[in-house]
């Protein structure tokens, strides 16, 4: 059992109050990270605005934490953009247990591309500047398959080439990579991973053993 878990009904009261507060436009959504990693989300309202619905799982964000690779602090008023270029702003409030480790977390989302395309109009006529947004490589999807696809498509275009044309060592790095990124505490990530480099199972294992 965890946090979550333990303290569902508070939580998701908690999280319902947010989100009507703040209407249609604003996500809030519940991790229970104890849980698999492409089923964590166990409450969730508004949930068009990213897409996702209970059952579905996590961002790359959490797996890194998972992994170590992250801090696992709070963020407050972080901007994000959805796969269809709508732009969030976003808090993460994470849930740890008796020996501070992270499992389970409440993020808010709120969609505020009408009010930018409105702070953009008024800005045509007020001269005035504004501090550009700076978006972080959040990944909003409706399930883990498609989170290994972006991530390992992003993990080769780090590498400057297309997947037939790396060489051995781009392949660990490209291995390693995903590791830092927590991409193979997700079930079968390593058979999925072989198939898009053209590898065995094997060869994945071992490029993972191979020093940095």
């Amino acid at each position: 059992m965890g946090y979550v878990s333990d303290n569902l009904n508070l939580l998701s009261d908690i999280a319902k109050c947010i989100a009507m507060q703040f209407g249609e436009n604003c996500e809030v959504v519940l991790h229970d990270l104890t849980l698999p990693y492409d089923q964590t989300i166990v409450a969730i309202w508004n949930g068009h605005v990213t897409g996702r619905k209970v059952g579905d799982g996590g961002t790359n964000a959490g797996l890194e934490i998972l992994k170590g690779s992250a801090s696992p602090d709070d963020q407050y008023s972080y901007v994000n953009a959805t796969p269809t270029g709508r732009i969030l702003r976003s808090s993460s409030k994470y849930f740890r247990d008796e020996y501070g480790k992270v499992n389970g977390s409440l993020c808010i989302n709120l969609d505020i591309t009408d009010m930018i395309k409105c702070e953009n109009t008024l800005r045509t006529f007020t001269c005035s500047s504004t501090q550009a947004l700076t978006q972080t490589p959040e990944l909003f999807v409706g399930n883990v398959d498609e989170l290994l696809e972006i991530m390992m498509k992003d993990a080769v275009n780090m590498t400057g080439k297309s997947v037939g044309n790396l060489t051995k060592e781009e392949k660990v790095s490209v291995v390693h990579t995903l590791d830092d990124k927590g991409f193979f505490l997700i079930k079968k990530a390593a058979e999925k991973l072989a198939d898009f480099l053209g590898l065995s199972r094997y060869s994945i294992y071992n490029y993972l053993n191979e020093s940095h």
